[in-house]
């Protein structure tokens, strides 16, 4: 898990690229890793005066209603689980007349599977995440943090993701 210094680290390095990013044209400069399909990049360049929306966690939808309350089994496997939460923040997007193509980060929480003895699924978060990043529908690369955490808000969740999009605003 990041510290607070980490992550304000890592805040203070997105602002001076947005800063540096003021007389290039008004798009998102995206770099992507070195010789990988992989669907993130390893940063992504914000223009100047465009608009910045944090999103709040996600956490899955229930996907079975007669599995026990409060179990991995009620939500799903990692890969599903990830599936509900981009629906929902694919959602949450287009209330603000975004898509994924607008997403510049992602933090992804991840808790251990009890079908896999409690290790993080990183195929199965991938494998759903390849479906909605790095495609010829939506070939934007976000970057992204995938952070182990003990337990989420929603006992038996094994997945929560938060993420920031922008608005480039027209150059006038």
């Amino acid at each position: 898990m990041k510290t607070p210094v980490a992550t304000l680290a890592a805040v203070a390095a997105i602002a001076a690229s947005t800063l540096l990013a003021g007389s290039a044209a008004a798009q998102v400069r995206r770099t992507p890793i070195p010789d990988s399909n992989f669907p993130i990049s390893v940063a992504v360049t914000v223009p100047a005066g465009a608009e910045t929306i944090y999103f709040s966690g996600v956490l899955p939808d229930v996907a079975d209603q007669s599995a026990p309350k409060g179990t991995p089994a009620a939500y799903g496997n990692t890969q599903a689980q990830t599936h509900s939460v981009l629906r929902k923040l694919q959602a949450a997007l287009a209330a603000e007349g975004l898509t994924f193509g607008d997403v510049v980060q992602l933090r992804v929480f991840l808790v251990g599977d009890p079908q896999l003895d409690n290790k993080l699924d990183f195929n199965g978060l991938n494998t759903a995440f390849g479906q909605y990043f790095g495609t010829a529908a939506q070939p934007g690369k976000p970057a992204r943090t995938a952070v182990q955490v003990a337990a989420l808000p929603a006992p038996g969740a094994l997945v929560e993701i938060d993420l920031v999009a922008v608005r480039v605003k027209a150059r006038q």
